[in-house]
């Protein structure tokens, strides 16, 4: 029992296995993919991303490209000689549907670039540390990508999928996946899922999506039963008919003795058509000239209909951009310093649209504003 060395009849039958289309196996019993698994995965990634770069591009308003997946089979080594920088992991878990977790690879400098993006800036804020607000953020970006990635693949599988709200970590990815600190499924070998980002001009880098080769497998299998349901749905064409018996013709009549066969007669011939014309009278058309006195008419008291609607009417004082993190710091006694000198008209804005300038007053014990310039 301890000899390793494949029999004939074991090697027939992995040759066996693989021809008639199940998951290949390693010698130790590990599973891989095969090459049509490979390519399904690749489609269903795909597609997903295709909708999760739609998301993030509603997220960042940037233009988001993300190329056509490469799927392979890969270890954690690999993946450290791949990545030098600590790197963000997104952990999201199927709930739904599907039994497993992806865990999604991101450059630490790409998260910053869509943190900075999702919270208003330029993109271009990206020095320091990452901190719980760039993990917060990703995490919520993710959420809603891989949210409407589980939309993609339910359509796909005919079936709900849901996910977890994703969690998300800084790692150096130098650590030895010994240490407990990632999923189990990338202390083996694993299917890595490889994409190029784009996001204007800001990120063009590499993301990975790591799938657990059990997963990709179920999705596989997912996809085929669909696939094959599909099929048997489809309604087969009715089989043709047996085919109707042409009667036979019917016997010529026989001819009475002593009577000759008439032969049939032959239709006359038509006389040609003649074409008829009809005399058409043709007249330029005349034209009534416009006025040019004439206005439009105008009813002044139309306008009583809507006097009696309410306006909201708004001054303001002036206006200043603040970051998450200083009005976070915000506390009874903070001063806010605003765009607006002292002494300089404020905005007087109705139903949100800027309709004047005007001086704040005192009026008894209320403030007011005295219009000092209406805008045209």
């Amino acid at each position: 029992m301890g000899d390793t060395n494949l029999s004939q009849e074991e090697i027939n039958a992995l040759f066996n296995a693989a021809d008639d289309g199940e998951s290949p196996s390693t010698a130790d019993g590990g599973l891989i993919l095969a090459d049509d698994q490979k390519d399904t995965i690749g489609e269903v990634a795909n597609i997903s991303m295709g909708t999760a770069a739609t998301t993030l591009f509603s997220l960042v308003n940037k233009k988001v490209e993300i190329s056509t997946p490469v799927v392979s089979i890969s270890n954690w080594d690999e993946i450290v000689n791949m990545y030098e920088k600590p790197c963000v992991l997104v952990k999201i878990a199927y709930t739904k549907g599907l039994d497993g977790t992806n865990v999604l690879v991101l450059k630490d400098r790409d998260v910053k670039v869509i943190t900075d993006l999702m919270m208003g800036g330029d993109g271009t804020n990206t020095d320091g540390e990452i901190t719980e607000l760039h993990l917060s953020a990703i995490s919520e970006a993710m959420n809603q990508m891989m949210g409407s990635a589980a939309t993609s693949l339910s359509s796909m599988l005919n079936m709900m999928v849901d996910i977890s709200p994703p969690t998300s970590d800084l790692m150096d990815l130098a650590e030895s996946p010994d240490g407990g600190e990632i999923d189990d499924f990338l202390k083996g070998a694993f299917v890595k899922i490889e994409f190029k980002m784009l996001i204007g001009d800001l990120v063009d880098s590499k993301i990975m999506q790591l799938y657990p080769i059990s997963l990709a497998q179920e999705m596989c299998q997912s996809v085929f039963e669909t696939m094959e349901n599909d099929t048997n749905s489809t309604v087969d064409e009715p089989a043709s008919a047996a085919p109707t018996p042409t009667p036979a013709p019917a016997p010529a009549p026989q001819a009475a003795p002593n009577m000759q066969a008439v032969p049939p007669m032959s239709p006359p011939p038509m006389a040609p058509q003649q074409t008829m014309q009809q005399q058409v009278n043709v007249e330029q058309a005349q034209f009534t000239p416009f006025a040019q006195n004439i206005m439009p008419a105008y009813s002044p008291e139309n306008i009583d209909l809507i006097m009696d609607v309410p306006l909201e009417v708004t001054v303001e004082l002036g206006r200043t951009h603040k970051s998450i993190h200083d009005i976070l710091e915000f506390a009874p006694g903070t001063i806010i310093e605003l765009n607006k000198i002292a002494g300089e008209p404020v905005d007087v804005l109705v139903n949100g649209k800027y309709v004047a300038k005007g001086e704040v007053v005192v009026i008894e014990e209320a403030f007011g504003v005295r219009i000092t310039e209406i805008v045209k």
